[in-house]
Protein backbone atom coordinates (compact mmCIF):
# COMPACT_ATOMS: atom_id res chain seq x y z
CA UNK A 1 0.00 0.00 0.00
CA UNK A 2 1.57 3.28 -1.17
CA UNK A 3 -0.48 5.61 1.07
CA UNK A 4 -1.10 4.40 4.60
CA UNK A 5 -3.50 6.56 6.58
CA UNK A 6 -4.81 6.21 10.14
CA UNK A 7 -7.75 4.08 8.99
CA UNK A 8 -5.54 1.46 7.33
CA UNK A 9 -3.16 1.41 10.30
CA UNK A 10 -6.07 1.01 12.71
CA UNK A 11 -7.50 -1.86 10.67
CA UNK A 12 -4.17 -3.66 10.78
CA UNK A 13 -3.75 -3.04 14.52
CA UNK A 14 -7.31 -4.27 15.10
CA UNK A 15 -6.61 -7.52 13.24
CA UNK A 16 -3.55 -8.32 15.36
CA UNK A 17 -5.35 -7.24 18.54
CA UNK A 18 -8.17 -9.66 17.67
CA UNK A 19 -5.57 -12.41 17.31
CA UNK A 20 -4.22 -11.42 20.77
CA UNK A 21 -0.72 -10.85 19.38
CA UNK A 22 0.48 -8.22 21.86
CA UNK A 23 4.02 -7.99 20.45
CA UNK A 24 2.77 -7.36 16.91
CA UNK A 25 0.34 -4.70 18.16
CA UNK A 26 3.11 -2.88 20.03
CA UNK A 27 5.41 -3.05 16.99
CA UNK A 28 2.70 -1.74 14.64
CA UNK A 29 1.92 1.23 16.88
CA UNK A 30 5.62 2.16 16.92
CA UNK A 31 5.81 1.85 13.12
CA UNK A 32 2.60 3.85 12.76
CA UNK A 33 3.96 6.78 14.75
CA UNK A 34 7.35 6.56 13.00
CA UNK A 35 5.42 6.82 9.72
CA UNK A 36 4.06 10.18 10.93
CA UNK A 37 0.59 8.86 11.66
CA UNK A 38 -0.71 9.47 15.18
CA UNK A 39 -3.37 7.13 16.67
CA UNK A 40 -6.97 8.29 16.34
CA UNK A 41 -9.84 7.79 18.78
CA UNK A 42 -10.69 4.52 17.02
CA UNK A 43 -7.06 3.35 17.29
CA UNK A 44 -6.96 4.11 21.00
CA UNK A 45 -10.24 2.23 21.52
CA UNK A 46 -8.78 -0.85 19.79
CA UNK A 47 -5.56 -0.63 21.81
CA UNK A 48 -7.44 -0.32 25.10
CA UNK A 49 -9.52 -3.38 24.23
CA UNK A 50 -6.30 -5.28 23.54
CA UNK A 51 -4.88 -4.23 26.93
CA UNK A 52 -8.08 -5.36 28.61
CA UNK A 53 -7.93 -8.76 26.90
CA UNK A 54 -4.34 -9.18 28.12
CA UNK A 55 -5.20 -7.67 31.53
CA UNK A 56 -2.26 -5.30 31.05
CA UNK A 57 -2.84 -2.52 33.58
CA UNK A 58 0.48 -0.76 32.88
CA UNK A 59 -0.07 -0.47 29.11
CA UNK A 60 -3.64 0.64 29.69
CA UNK A 61 -2.43 3.36 32.03
CA UNK A 62 0.06 4.58 29.43
CA UNK A 63 -2.68 4.76 26.80
CA UNK A 64 -4.86 6.71 29.23
CA UNK A 65 -2.04 9.23 29.73
CA UNK A 66 -1.50 9.48 25.98
CA UNK A 67 -5.23 10.11 25.45
CA UNK A 68 -5.16 12.97 27.98
CA UNK A 69 -2.01 14.55 26.48
CA UNK A 70 -3.24 14.25 22.90
CA UNK A 71 -6.69 15.60 23.71
CA UNK A 72 -8.57 12.38 22.90
CA UNK A 73 -9.79 11.83 26.47
CA UNK A 74 -12.75 14.11 25.72
CA UNK A 75 -13.89 11.81 22.91
CA UNK A 76 -16.77 9.70 24.22
CA UNK A 77 -15.59 6.55 22.40
CA UNK A 78 -12.15 6.82 24.00
CA UNK A 79 -13.72 7.68 27.36
CA UNK A 80 -15.89 4.56 27.26
CA UNK A 81 -12.91 2.39 26.32
CA UNK A 82 -10.92 3.82 29.24
CA UNK A 83 -13.87 3.31 31.61
CA UNK A 84 -14.22 -0.31 30.52
CA UNK A 85 -10.49 -0.92 30.93
CA UNK A 86 -10.34 0.69 34.37
CA UNK A 87 -13.45 -1.06 35.69
CA UNK A 88 -12.29 -4.49 34.55
CA UNK A 89 -8.60 -4.19 35.49
CA UNK A 90 -8.30 -1.76 38.42
CA UNK A 91 -11.86 -1.82 39.75
CA UNK A 92 -15.11 -0.01 39.18
CA UNK A 93 -14.45 2.60 41.90
CA UNK A 94 -11.46 3.94 39.94
CA UNK A 95 -13.60 4.08 36.80
CA UNK A 96 -16.34 5.96 38.67
CA UNK A 97 -13.90 8.73 39.63
CA UNK A 98 -13.06 9.27 35.96
CA UNK A 99 -16.75 9.08 35.04
CA UNK A 100 -17.62 11.80 37.58
CA UNK A 101 -14.85 14.09 36.28
CA UNK A 102 -15.74 13.71 32.60
CA UNK A 103 -17.83 16.53 31.10
CA UNK A 104 -18.96 14.25 28.27
CA UNK A 105 -20.60 10.88 28.64
CA UNK A 106 -23.42 8.96 26.99
CA UNK A 107 -25.74 6.05 27.80
CA UNK A 108 -22.90 3.63 27.11
CA UNK A 109 -20.79 5.30 29.81
CA UNK A 110 -23.59 4.83 32.34
CA UNK A 111 -24.08 1.23 31.26
CA UNK A 112 -20.39 0.43 31.81
CA UNK A 113 -20.52 1.60 35.43
CA UNK A 114 -23.90 -0.01 36.16
CA UNK A 115 -22.78 -3.28 34.58
CA UNK A 116 -19.62 -3.48 36.68
CA UNK A 117 -21.48 -2.66 39.89
CA UNK A 118 -23.97 -5.40 38.97
CA UNK A 119 -21.26 -7.99 38.28
CA UNK A 120 -19.80 -7.24 41.73
CA UNK A 121 -23.22 -7.67 43.34
CA UNK A 122 -23.33 -4.09 44.69
CA UNK A 123 -27.07 -3.71 44.36
CA UNK A 124 -27.42 -0.40 46.19
CA UNK A 125 -24.85 1.19 43.84
CA UNK A 126 -26.68 -0.25 40.82
CA UNK A 127 -29.98 1.21 42.00
CA UNK A 128 -28.40 4.59 42.82
CA UNK A 129 -26.76 4.89 39.40
CA UNK A 130 -29.91 3.76 37.58
CA UNK A 131 -32.14 6.26 39.43
CA UNK A 132 -29.61 9.03 38.88
CA UNK A 133 -29.48 8.14 35.18
CA UNK A 134 -33.26 8.54 35.00
CA UNK A 135 -33.14 11.86 36.90
CA UNK A 136 -30.54 13.24 34.51
CA UNK A 137 -32.81 12.21 31.61
CA UNK A 138 -30.33 9.77 30.10
CA UNK A 139 -32.44 7.17 28.31
CA UNK A 140 -31.76 3.64 29.60
CA UNK A 141 -31.28 0.89 27.06
CA UNK A 142 -31.92 -2.86 27.10
CA UNK A 143 -28.32 -3.25 28.26
CA UNK A 144 -29.06 -0.99 31.24
CA UNK A 145 -32.09 -3.01 32.32
CA UNK A 146 -30.20 -6.28 31.83
CA UNK A 147 -27.51 -5.17 34.31
CA UNK A 148 -30.06 -3.88 36.82
CA UNK A 149 -32.24 -7.00 36.77
CA UNK A 150 -29.12 -9.19 37.12
CA UNK A 151 -28.32 -7.33 40.35
CA UNK A 152 -31.90 -7.80 41.59
CA UNK A 153 -31.67 -11.53 40.79
CA UNK A 154 -28.55 -11.93 42.94
CA UNK A 155 -30.30 -10.40 45.94
CA UNK A 156 -33.79 -11.83 45.27
CA UNK A 157 -35.39 -8.36 45.07
CA UNK A 158 -38.67 -9.51 43.52
CA UNK A 159 -40.74 -6.31 43.81
CA UNK A 160 -38.05 -4.07 42.34
CA UNK A 161 -37.51 -6.49 39.48
CA UNK A 162 -41.22 -6.64 38.73
CA UNK A 163 -41.35 -2.83 38.55
CA UNK A 164 -38.36 -2.85 36.21
CA UNK A 165 -40.08 -5.44 34.02
CA UNK A 166 -43.18 -3.23 33.80
CA UNK A 167 -41.05 -0.23 32.87
CA UNK A 168 -39.33 -2.24 30.14
CA UNK A 169 -42.64 -3.37 28.66
CA UNK A 170 -44.10 0.16 28.70
CA UNK A 171 -40.94 1.63 27.17
CA UNK A 172 -40.59 -1.05 24.51
CA UNK A 173 -37.17 -1.98 25.89
CA UNK A 174 -37.37 -5.72 25.32
CA UNK A 175 -34.86 -7.87 23.46
CA UNK A 176 -33.87 -11.53 23.69
CA UNK A 177 -31.02 -11.01 26.18
CA UNK A 178 -33.23 -8.91 28.46
CA UNK A 179 -36.04 -11.48 28.31
CA UNK A 180 -33.53 -14.22 29.18
CA UNK A 181 -32.38 -12.10 32.13
CA UNK A 182 -35.96 -11.77 33.40
CA UNK A 183 -36.53 -15.53 33.00
CA UNK A 184 -33.44 -16.06 35.17
CA UNK A 185 -34.55 -13.34 37.61
CA UNK A 186 -37.99 -14.82 38.30
CA UNK A 187 -36.54 -18.32 38.73
CA UNK A 188 -33.97 -17.13 41.28
CA UNK A 189 -36.69 -15.25 43.16
CA UNK A 190 -38.71 -18.46 43.49
CA UNK A 191 -41.26 -17.49 40.83
CA UNK A 192 -40.73 -20.33 38.36
CA UNK A 193 -44.31 -20.07 36.95
CA UNK A 194 -43.54 -16.45 35.98
CA UNK A 195 -40.38 -17.62 34.19
CA UNK A 196 -42.38 -20.24 32.29
CA UNK A 197 -45.09 -17.73 31.36
CA UNK A 198 -42.56 -15.19 30.10
CA UNK A 199 -40.76 -17.89 28.13
CA UNK A 200 -43.93 -19.25 26.51
CA UNK A 201 -45.29 -15.81 25.58
CA UNK A 202 -42.12 -14.56 23.91
CA UNK A 203 -41.92 -15.14 20.16
CA UNK A 204 -38.70 -15.70 18.23
CA UNK A 205 -36.84 -17.44 21.03
CA UNK A 206 -33.07 -17.48 20.64
CA UNK A 207 -30.55 -19.85 22.17
CA UNK A 208 -30.02 -17.57 25.16
CA UNK A 209 -33.73 -17.68 26.10
CA UNK A 210 -33.88 -21.48 25.79
CA UNK A 211 -30.69 -21.66 27.88
CA UNK A 212 -32.17 -19.36 30.56
CA UNK A 213 -35.33 -21.48 30.80
CA UNK A 214 -33.29 -24.68 31.05
CA UNK A 215 -31.21 -23.09 33.82
CA UNK A 216 -34.43 -22.03 35.58
CA UNK A 217 -35.72 -25.62 35.66
CA UNK A 218 -32.32 -26.86 36.85
CA UNK A 219 -32.23 -24.19 39.58
CA UNK A 220 -35.51 -25.60 40.92
CA UNK A 221 -34.37 -29.21 40.58
CA UNK A 222 -36.85 -29.98 37.80
CA UNK A 223 -34.41 -31.90 35.62
CA UNK A 224 -36.98 -33.94 33.70
CA UNK A 225 -38.80 -30.72 32.72
CA UNK A 226 -35.47 -29.34 31.50
CA UNK A 227 -34.86 -32.45 29.38
CA UNK A 228 -38.37 -32.21 27.93
CA UNK A 229 -37.72 -28.54 27.11
CA UNK A 230 -34.53 -29.49 25.28
CA UNK A 231 -36.59 -31.90 23.16
CA UNK A 232 -38.93 -29.03 22.25
CA UNK A 233 -35.93 -26.93 21.26
CA UNK A 234 -34.62 -29.63 18.92
CA UNK A 235 -38.12 -30.00 17.42
CA UNK A 236 -38.00 -26.25 16.68
CA UNK A 237 -34.98 -26.90 14.40
CA UNK A 238 -32.69 -24.79 16.58
CA UNK A 239 -29.04 -25.80 16.89
CA UNK A 240 -28.25 -25.92 20.63
CA UNK A 241 -25.52 -23.61 21.86
CA UNK A 242 -22.73 -24.65 24.23
CA UNK A 243 -24.70 -23.18 27.17
CA UNK A 244 -27.77 -25.24 26.28
CA UNK A 245 -25.73 -28.43 25.96
CA UNK A 246 -24.02 -27.70 29.26
CA UNK A 247 -27.43 -27.34 30.92
CA UNK A 248 -28.46 -30.71 29.47
CA UNK A 249 -25.26 -32.35 30.75
CA UNK A 250 -25.97 -30.93 34.22
CA UNK A 251 -29.44 -32.55 34.13
CA UNK A 252 -28.05 -35.99 33.36
CA UNK A 253 -25.35 -35.48 35.99
CA UNK A 254 -27.92 -34.70 38.68
CA UNK A 255 -30.09 -37.63 37.57
CA UNK A 256 -27.06 -39.92 37.49
CA UNK A 257 -27.93 -41.01 33.96
CA UNK A 258 -24.54 -41.91 32.51
CA UNK A 259 -25.97 -43.58 29.40
CA UNK A 260 -27.81 -40.50 28.14
CA UNK A 261 -24.97 -38.29 29.34
CA UNK A 262 -22.67 -40.22 27.01
CA UNK A 263 -25.13 -39.65 24.15
CA UNK A 264 -24.86 -35.87 24.68
CA UNK A 265 -21.07 -36.15 24.96
CA UNK A 266 -21.02 -37.96 21.62
CA UNK A 267 -23.09 -35.17 20.04
CA UNK A 268 -20.67 -32.58 21.43
CA UNK A 269 -17.66 -34.43 19.97
CA UNK A 270 -19.24 -35.03 16.55
CA UNK A 271 -20.27 -31.40 16.17
CA UNK A 272 -17.08 -29.92 17.69
CA UNK A 273 -19.23 -27.91 20.12
CA UNK A 274 -16.50 -27.54 22.75
CA UNK A 275 -14.14 -25.86 20.26
CA UNK A 276 -16.84 -23.33 19.35
CA UNK A 277 -17.41 -22.40 23.00
CA UNK A 278 -15.62 -19.33 24.37
CA UNK A 279 -14.79 -21.11 27.64
CA UNK A 280 -14.13 -24.62 28.91
CA UNK A 281 -17.39 -24.68 30.92
CA UNK A 282 -18.96 -27.27 28.60
CA UNK A 283 -15.93 -29.58 28.79
CA UNK A 284 -15.80 -29.14 32.57
CA UNK A 285 -19.45 -30.20 32.85
CA UNK A 286 -18.55 -33.44 31.02
CA UNK A 287 -15.77 -34.07 33.56
CA UNK A 288 -18.31 -33.63 36.37
CA UNK A 289 -20.76 -35.99 34.64
CA UNK A 290 -18.30 -38.88 34.59
CA UNK A 291 -17.00 -38.07 38.08
CA UNK A 292 -20.46 -38.01 39.67
CA UNK A 293 -21.44 -41.22 37.85
CA UNK A 294 -18.37 -43.00 39.23
CA UNK A 295 -16.26 -43.27 36.08
CA UNK A 296 -13.10 -41.53 37.23
CA UNK A 297 -11.00 -42.82 34.31
CA UNK A 298 -13.24 -41.13 31.71
CA UNK A 299 -13.29 -38.00 33.88
CA UNK A 300 -9.47 -37.95 33.79
CA UNK A 301 -9.39 -38.46 30.01
CA UNK A 302 -11.88 -35.64 29.41
CA UNK A 303 -9.99 -33.33 31.77
CA UNK A 304 -6.70 -34.06 29.97
CA UNK A 305 -8.31 -33.22 26.62
CA UNK A 306 -9.20 -29.66 27.74
CA UNK A 307 -6.70 -27.44 25.94
CA UNK A 308 -7.22 -24.21 27.88
CA UNK A 309 -8.05 -25.12 31.47
CA UNK A 310 -9.35 -22.43 33.84
CA UNK A 311 -9.54 -22.44 37.64
CA UNK A 312 -13.02 -24.00 37.52
CA UNK A 313 -11.90 -26.98 35.41
CA UNK A 314 -8.87 -27.57 37.66
CA UNK A 315 -11.06 -27.30 40.77
CA UNK A 316 -13.59 -29.73 39.31
CA UNK A 317 -10.95 -32.41 38.74
CA UNK A 318 -9.52 -31.84 42.22
CA UNK A 319 -13.06 -32.24 43.58
CA UNK A 320 -13.35 -35.50 41.61
CA UNK A 321 -10.35 -36.97 43.43
CA UNK A 322 -11.80 -35.68 46.71
CA UNK A 323 -15.14 -37.41 46.09
CA UNK A 324 -13.31 -40.65 45.34
CA UNK A 325 -11.17 -40.33 48.49
CA UNK A 326 -7.82 -39.88 46.77
CA UNK A 327 -6.31 -36.94 48.63
CA UNK A 328 -2.78 -37.45 47.34
CA UNK A 329 -3.89 -37.29 43.70
CA UNK A 330 -5.84 -34.11 44.52
CA UNK A 331 -2.70 -32.52 45.98
CA UNK A 332 -0.56 -33.66 43.04
CA UNK A 333 -3.03 -32.10 40.61
CA UNK A 334 -3.01 -28.88 42.65
CA UNK A 335 0.78 -28.69 42.29
CA UNK A 336 0.43 -29.25 38.54
CA UNK A 337 -2.21 -26.51 38.44
CA UNK A 338 0.22 -24.03 40.01
CA UNK A 339 3.05 -25.11 37.69
CA UNK A 340 0.87 -24.35 34.66
CA UNK A 341 0.11 -20.86 35.95
CA UNK A 342 -3.54 -21.33 36.89
CA UNK A 343 -4.74 -19.43 39.94
CA UNK A 344 -6.76 -21.35 42.55
CA UNK A 345 -9.94 -19.94 44.06
CA UNK A 346 -11.88 -20.55 47.26
CA UNK A 347 -13.62 -23.61 45.81
CA UNK A 348 -10.24 -25.16 44.95
CA UNK A 349 -9.08 -24.91 48.55
CA UNK A 350 -12.42 -26.18 49.84
CA UNK A 351 -11.99 -29.38 47.81
CA UNK A 352 -8.33 -29.73 48.83
CA UNK A 353 -9.06 -29.36 52.55
CA UNK A 354 -11.89 -31.85 52.28
CA UNK A 355 -9.54 -34.29 50.51
CA UNK A 356 -6.98 -33.88 53.29
CA UNK A 357 -9.65 -34.64 55.89
CA UNK A 358 -10.72 -37.87 54.22
CA UNK A 359 -7.12 -38.98 53.64
CA UNK A 360 -5.74 -37.98 57.05
CA UNK A 361 -3.27 -35.46 55.60
CA UNK A 362 -3.10 -33.10 58.59
CA UNK A 363 0.19 -31.28 57.94
CA UNK A 364 -0.76 -30.78 54.28
CA UNK A 365 -4.09 -29.28 55.37
CA UNK A 366 -2.34 -26.86 57.72
CA UNK A 367 -0.01 -25.77 54.92
CA UNK A 368 -2.91 -25.27 52.47
CA UNK A 369 -4.97 -23.30 54.96
CA UNK A 370 -2.00 -21.02 55.64
CA UNK A 371 -0.99 -20.41 52.00
CA UNK A 372 -4.60 -19.80 50.97
CA UNK A 373 -4.52 -16.47 52.79
CA UNK A 374 -0.80 -15.69 52.88
CA UNK A 375 0.07 -16.52 49.26
CA UNK A 376 -3.20 -16.15 47.35
CA UNK A 377 -5.06 -13.57 49.45
CA UNK A 378 -8.20 -15.73 49.76
CA UNK A 379 -10.04 -15.08 53.02
CA UNK A 380 -11.27 -18.35 54.59
CA UNK A 381 -15.05 -18.77 54.68
CA UNK A 382 -17.21 -21.00 56.88
CA UNK A 383 -16.73 -23.97 54.55
CA UNK A 384 -12.92 -23.74 54.82
CA UNK A 385 -13.06 -23.47 58.61
CA UNK A 386 -15.46 -26.44 58.80
CA UNK A 387 -13.10 -28.60 56.72
CA UNK A 388 -10.12 -27.56 58.83
CA UNK A 389 -11.93 -28.29 62.11
CA UNK A 390 -12.88 -31.68 60.66
CA UNK A 391 -9.26 -32.41 59.64
CA UNK A 392 -7.92 -31.51 63.08
CA UNK A 393 -10.75 -33.28 64.88
CA UNK A 394 -10.40 -36.54 62.96
CA UNK A 395 -6.70 -36.64 63.84
CA UNK A 396 -7.37 -36.00 67.54
CA UNK A 397 -6.04 -32.42 67.58
CA UNK A 398 -9.15 -31.19 69.37
CA UNK A 399 -7.54 -28.36 71.36
CA UNK A 400 -6.03 -26.97 68.14
CA UNK A 401 -9.47 -27.17 66.53
CA UNK A 402 -10.97 -25.12 69.38
CA UNK A 403 -8.18 -22.54 69.05
CA UNK A 404 -8.94 -22.27 65.34
CA UNK A 405 -12.65 -21.72 66.07
CA UNK A 406 -11.87 -19.04 68.67
CA UNK A 407 -9.69 -17.20 66.15
CA UNK A 408 -12.18 -17.30 63.28
CA UNK A 409 -12.77 -14.09 61.33
CA UNK A 410 -16.42 -15.06 60.80
CA UNK A 411 -19.02 -16.24 63.31
CA UNK A 412 -19.00 -20.06 63.66
CA UNK A 413 -22.24 -21.78 62.72
CA UNK A 414 -23.79 -25.18 63.39
CA UNK A 415 -21.55 -26.92 60.85
CA UNK A 416 -18.43 -25.84 62.75
CA UNK A 417 -19.64 -26.97 66.16
CA UNK A 418 -21.20 -30.09 64.66
CA UNK A 419 -17.84 -31.11 63.14
CA UNK A 420 -16.13 -30.56 66.50
CA UNK A 421 -18.83 -32.51 68.35
CA UNK A 422 -18.52 -35.50 66.01
CA UNK A 423 -14.75 -35.62 66.58
CA UNK A 424 -15.15 -35.24 70.36
CA UNK A 425 -17.49 -38.23 70.44
CA UNK A 426 -15.02 -40.26 68.33
CA UNK A 427 -12.13 -39.45 70.69
CA UNK A 428 -14.26 -39.62 73.89
CA UNK A 429 -13.56 -36.02 74.93
CA UNK A 430 -16.65 -35.28 77.03
CA UNK A 431 -15.47 -31.81 78.11
CA UNK A 432 -15.18 -30.39 74.59
CA UNK A 433 -18.22 -32.40 73.45
CA UNK A 434 -20.22 -30.60 76.14
CA UNK A 435 -18.88 -27.23 74.91
CA UNK A 436 -19.78 -27.98 71.27
CA UNK A 437 -23.25 -29.26 72.19
CA UNK A 438 -23.98 -26.14 74.28
CA UNK A 439 -22.89 -23.91 71.39
CA UNK A 440 -25.25 -25.77 69.06
CA UNK A 441 -28.10 -25.22 71.54
CA UNK A 442 -27.31 -21.50 71.73
CA UNK A 443 -27.38 -21.20 67.94
CA UNK A 444 -30.74 -22.93 67.51
CA UNK A 445 -32.55 -23.32 70.85
CA UNK A 446 -35.64 -24.77 69.15
CA UNK A 447 -33.81 -27.39 67.09
CA UNK A 448 -35.06 -30.82 68.24
CA UNK A 449 -32.00 -32.61 66.87
CA UNK A 450 -29.62 -30.40 68.85
CA UNK A 451 -31.59 -31.07 72.05
CA UNK A 452 -31.31 -34.82 71.47
CA UNK A 453 -27.56 -34.56 70.75
CA UNK A 454 -27.03 -32.43 73.87
CA UNK A 455 -28.99 -34.97 75.93
CA UNK A 456 -26.88 -37.83 74.57
CA UNK A 457 -23.66 -35.97 75.39
CA UNK A 458 -24.78 -35.44 78.98
CA UNK A 459 -25.83 -39.08 79.24
CA UNK A 460 -22.41 -40.15 77.96
CA UNK A 461 -20.87 -38.28 80.90
CA UNK A 462 -23.40 -39.76 83.36
CA UNK A 463 -24.84 -36.29 84.06
CA UNK A 464 -28.36 -37.58 84.54
CA UNK A 465 -29.65 -34.41 86.18
CA UNK A 466 -28.75 -32.47 83.02
CA UNK A 467 -30.43 -35.14 80.89
CA UNK A 468 -33.63 -34.80 82.91
CA UNK A 469 -33.57 -30.99 82.55
CA UNK A 470 -33.13 -31.20 78.77
CA UNK A 471 -35.93 -33.75 78.40
CA UNK A 472 -38.23 -31.62 80.57
CA UNK A 473 -37.42 -28.55 78.47
CA UNK A 474 -38.33 -30.49 75.32
CA UNK A 475 -41.68 -31.49 76.85
CA UNK A 476 -42.40 -27.89 77.92
CA UNK A 477 -41.69 -26.68 74.37
CA UNK A 478 -43.72 -29.53 72.87
CA UNK A 479 -40.64 -30.69 70.97
CA UNK A 480 -40.69 -34.24 69.64
CA UNK A 481 -38.13 -36.18 67.68
CA UNK A 482 -39.65 -37.49 64.45
CA UNK A 483 -39.29 -41.29 64.29
CA UNK A 484 -37.16 -42.65 61.48
CA UNK A 485 -38.70 -44.94 58.89
CA UNK A 486 -37.75 -46.83 55.75
CA UNK A 487 -39.58 -48.45 52.89
CA UNK A 488 -38.78 -51.41 50.67
CA UNK A 489 -40.38 -51.34 47.22
CA UNK A 490 -41.72 -54.50 45.60
CA UNK A 491 -39.52 -54.75 42.51
CA UNK A 492 -40.00 -57.73 40.25
CA UNK A 493 -41.67 -59.80 42.95
CA UNK A 494 -38.70 -59.45 45.32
Amino acid sequence: MQTRDVVSWTSLVSAYAGARDAQAVSRLVSEMRADGCEPSAATLAVLLQACMAERDAAAGGQLHCYAVKSGWSGDVVVLNSILTHLSRITGVDVAVRLFEQSPRSDAVSWNIIISEYSSEGRVSKVVDMYERMRREEVCPSCETLTSVVAAFAKCRHLRQGQKLHSFGLKSGLIDTILVASFVDFYAKCGELPSSVQLFEEFRGKSNCIWSAMLAAFIHHGQFLDAIHLFGRMIDSSLVPSADVLRALVICYTELGDLRLGKVVHGYIIRNNCAAESHSCALETSIVKLYARCGNIHLAERCFSSILHKDSISWSSMIETYTIHGDGRKALALFRQMLEEGARPNGVTFLSLLSACGHSGLVSEARELFDCMTRKFGIAPELGHYTCMVDVLGRSGNLEEAVQLINGMTVKPDGRIWGALLASCKTHSNSKLANLAARKLMELEPNNVGYHVVFSNVQAGGSRWGEVEDIRSSMVDKDMQKSPAWSRVSDIGGV
